[in-house]
């Protein structure tokens, strides 16, 4: 038993090489050369740089790869297929499949390595209170998967006949999953150059970088259970959001509560009646404004699979579940920075000079460069866009327009972004809202974002 335990924790280090080799491998190289016209735009590729039938096989295959792979693949692979709403269409179109499948699939884990994680992690005595698992998981994601079971809560003095239970969720980690996502993430940062075709003007290093630097935090179940303690708390009493409690926690296994769901906004994104995507959109922006306001704290993973569907009893739309609270930005200010607000609320009012001074205090413009506070103005105009109408519609064109706009090196908007910082304390917060507008407009949402900054987001109404 204790062979076969280390030989299954070590697994997925031993095959450091074959993974490496097989991400190596991806036939990225031709396909590059024929993309160089793509350049650094992630919008409005000319005729001549159209994808090829090659790229097309090469995207094609680089997302079936990383799917089929766990750790950092399968993570660099979730956090694109978020943003695959701002890809021109005749880029996205080939293989959006292999992009949302990864946003709900991964291959399982030998219920026997499940087993020896609990014993590990939960101690010997583990089936006293489970008990009961399925033996197939329920989800997977990048560093483990979940299964359903049975959580005895205690033991009374007259036995078990009286004790409670409960359903729960079961989330294991894969043996070894810390040293194959961080080998995962630096031989994908190697490969940054070959995959940027498939993905034109998409700044591929930094991005790894944030999830090599947030990597840490999402191994660490005990993190992960505080935080999401926390949320469960302060939602609680939430009519129309649901955060599972936490049940147990390990190193390496996570139990929580059971959340009744038939699927999550990945099939909304796909199937959805117009009525779903305003209605679970406009929850998941109120639940992504409100999580700091009540918590101090940013749920800071939005890929479709952490949010899930809760019907009313008629069938109709009801309430919207939140899980995976690994990813979480801990705000400096104790929620979101009141000057974000202020500076969208300048931005609305025109204020250009205001608006610039503004800027430069937080940060996003350094001392000695020097900018045009119109050109400023005009560059965050379409950003600020949502919250300027009493309804938005979030449409994959209106995202794919402002990428286009920003990273066309011919515009005046290009030459500003490179003269714009983006301050530490705003990185998570930044890429959060950016996976948060691409999930938007893959659920073609129309909400009334104004109204919801102004009672969620500090700085916005009082400005």
């Amino acid at each position: 038993m204790r062979v076969g335990t280390m030989g299954t924790m070590t697994e997925l280090p031993r095959k450091a090489a074959a993974r490496t080799a097989r991400l190596a491998a991806l036939p990225l190289g031709y396909a590059g050369r024929q993309a160089l016209g793509f350049g650094r735009r992630l919008g409005g590729a000319p005729a001549e740089a159209v994808l090829t039938d090659v790229q097309q096989r090469t995207a094609e295959q680089l997302f079936r790869t990383l799917g089929e792979l766990k750790g950092g693949a399968m993570k660099f692979g979730q956090v694109l297929s978020v943003l695959e709403s701002a890809l021109p269409e005749e880029v996205a179109a080939p293989y959006r499949e292999q992009l949302t499948a990864l946003q709900d699939s991964a291959p399982p884990m030998p219920t026997a390595t499940v087993r020896e994680q609990l014993t590990t992690h939960l101690g010997a005595d583990w089936r006293d209170r489970l008990v009961w698992l399925d033996g197939a998981p329920t989800a997977a994601a990048s560093i483990g998967q979940v299964h359903r079971g049975r959580w005895r809560d205690h033991l009374d003095e007259q036995g078990d006949d009286h004790a409670t239970e409960r359903d729960v969720a079961v989330k294991v980690q894969y043996p070894g999953a810390g040293d194959a996502l961080m080998a995962d993430l630096r031989q994908i940062s190697r490969l940054a150059r070959g995959v940027a075709p498939v993905f034109p003007g998409l700044d591929i290093k930094p991005l790894v970088a944030e999830l090599q630097a947030r990597a840490a935090d999402e191994l660490d179940y005990h993190l992960e259970a505080e935080a999401q303690s926390a949320y469960a708390e302060a939602f609680a009493d939430h009519p129309d959001i649901v955060v599972p409690g936490v049940v147990a926690v390990g190193n390496e296994v996570l139990v929580t509560e059971w959340m009744d769901s038939p699927y999550s906004l990945a099939h909304v994104i796909r199937e959805g009646t117009q009525e779903e995507r305003d209605h679970y959109g406009e929850l998941f922006v109120r639940f992504l404004f409100e999580g700091p306001a009540r918590t101090g704290m940013l749920h800071a993973d939005p890929h479709p699979g952490n949010f899930r569907v809760l019907p009313a009893a008629d069938g109709g739309p009801g309430k919207l579940g939140v899980l995976d609270f690994g990813a979480v930005a801990r705000l400096e200010e104790g929620g979101m920075p009141v000057a974000t607000g202020r500076l969208m609320r300048i931005a609305l009012d025109n204020d250009d000079e205001s608006l610039v001074a503004g800027l430069r205090a937080e940060g996003f413009i350094k001392d000695r460069i020097e900018v045009d506070p119109r050109q400023v103005l005009e560059y965050l105009a379409p950003f600020i866009e949502p919250a300027a109408q009493e309804r938005f519609t979030f449409t994959r064109e209106w995202m794919r327009e402002q990428f286009e706009r920003v990273n066309d090196p011919r515009s005046e908007s290009f030459t500003l972004a490179m003269k714009l910082n983006l301050p530490t304390s705003y990185l998570l917060i930044h890429r959060t809202w950016i996976g948060a507008i691409g999930l938007l407009s893959q659920l073609n949402t129309t909400a009334p974002f104004r109204a919801i900054l102004e009672e969620s987001l500090p700085g916005f109404a009082e400005a």
